[in-house]
């Protein structure tokens, strides 16, 4: 099945934290990993970009969200760690929490990730663990092609 003009990928450029005011110190955003210091807080958040995919039942395309993840300091560091690795696929999961709020469900900021790494030079995916959360169910179950249009406008489309 052919998903017409009906844009099948959706991207945040940014850590929903990215926005948040006081951002300094030695943070940064690059394609892939962020960090987030916040002096004022004394806080530090670490973040990398991961792909949640929802199929499309009939269809050989999938519905991507392209997010970020937080995870712990950690965990960020064996990710930077094993960026370039051809075995990293072959790691653990890290665990970590969705950082981005995804129009037309209810909340999804910090709900509760897998990021499964893959061969360098593809995006980790992003599972969630929220299993009845309606975007998990979809994870899980798979969606309509009908539905890709109610999920555009969702997104500003």
């Amino acid at each position: 099945m052919d998903l017409g003009d009906v844009p099948s990928m959706w991207s945040f450029s940014a850590p929903d934290t990215w926005a948040v005011p006081g951002v300094g110190g030695a943070s940064f955003l690059e394609e892939e990993l962020c960090f987030v210091e916040l002096p004022d807080l004394d806080e530090q958040h670490f973040f990398i970009r991961g792909l949640i995919e929802v199929p499309v039942r009939g269809a050989q395309d999938a519905l991507t969200y392209s997010v970020w993840a937080s995870l712990s300091a950690a965990g960020f560091a064996r990710a930077v760690e094993q960026w370039e690795d051809p075995d990293r696929a072959a790691e653990p999961p890290f665990f970590g929490q969705l950082a981005n709020r995804i129009p037309g469900y209810p909340e999804t900021l910090r709900l509760k990730v897998r990021v499964h790494t893959r061969r360098p030079g593809l995006r980790p995916l992003v599972e969630l663990r929220a299993h009845e959360h309606p975007l998990a169910v979809r994870q899980r179950e798979g969606i309509d092609a009908h539905e890709l249009p109610a999920i555009a406008a969702a997104c500003g489309a």
